[in-house]
C-alpha cells in the first residue's frame, strides 16, 4: 500500500474556525494580500486563489461589489472581471502550461455556488488526463504544491505580464 502524506492539512483540520460574513469582502478588506491569497486588486474587481482548489492554480475573479447575481453588477465591473480573467489566463499559461481551462459562474446554491451571495468567476486550469483515480474513487484531489507556493509563483508571473 502506498501512502499520500499531506501534513499541512492538520493545521486546517485542528484550527479551522467557523467563518462568518462574506469571504470575498473579508479578503478585499484585508491588508495582508498574501495571507488572503489575493493576487491582484483593481478598481472594480480582484483576483484571488481558491482555498479549496479543483486543480493547482484555481483562481477566482470577483467584483468588488457584494452582489449575488450578474444582473446586479455594473457593466464596468463586469468588463474588468473579464479583463482580469484574460490576465489570469496568461499568468496560468506561463506558470503551469495547462492544455485548457474551465471558466464558470455558479449562480445560486442549486447551481453549485459555494458562496451564494457574492458572484465570482472560477478560472480552472486543466490538463489532458487530470482526472485520476483519487478524484473518481476517493472524492479527493491531489495538489503538488502548497497554496502559498502557488500564490508566490502566480504573483511573480502576474507582475511580469501586467502593467503597473
Amino acid at each position: 500500500m502506498k501512502h499520500l502524506w499531506s501534513p499541512w492539512r492538520m493545521q486546517y483540520i485542528e484550527n479551522h474556525p467557523a467563518r462568518t460574513g462574506c469571504i470575498f469582502c473579508q479578503a478585499l478588506a484585508s491588508s495582508d494580500d498574501a495571507a488572503s491569497l489575493l493576487l491582484h486588486r483593481a478598481q472594480h474587481a480582484f483576483v484571488l486563489l481558491n482555498r479549496f482548489p479543483y486543480t493547482s492554480g484555481h483562481l477566482m475573479v470577483v467584483p468588488n461589489l457584494h452582489a449575488a447575481t450578474l444582473e446586479d453588477v455594473p457593466l464596468e465591473a463586469l468588463a474588468q472581471v473579464m479583463a482580469l480573467t484574460q490576465t489570469a489566463l496568461k499568468a496560468l499559461r506561463r506558470v503551469y502550461a495547462p492544455q485548457g481551462f474551465n471558466l464558470g459562474v455558479n449562480l445560486g446554491e442549486s447551481a453549485g455556488a459555494g458562496v451564494v451571495d457574492h458572484v465570482h468567476l472560477h478560472v480552472v486550469p486543466r490538463w489532458t488526463g487530470d482526472t485520476n483515480f483519487m478524484a473518481a474513487l476517493a472524492d479527493t484531489r491531489v495538489l503538488p504544491e502548497t497554496l502559498e507556493e502557488t500564490y508566490r509563483r502566480l504573483s511573480q508571473a502576474w507582475q511580469e505580464i501586467s502593467p503597473p
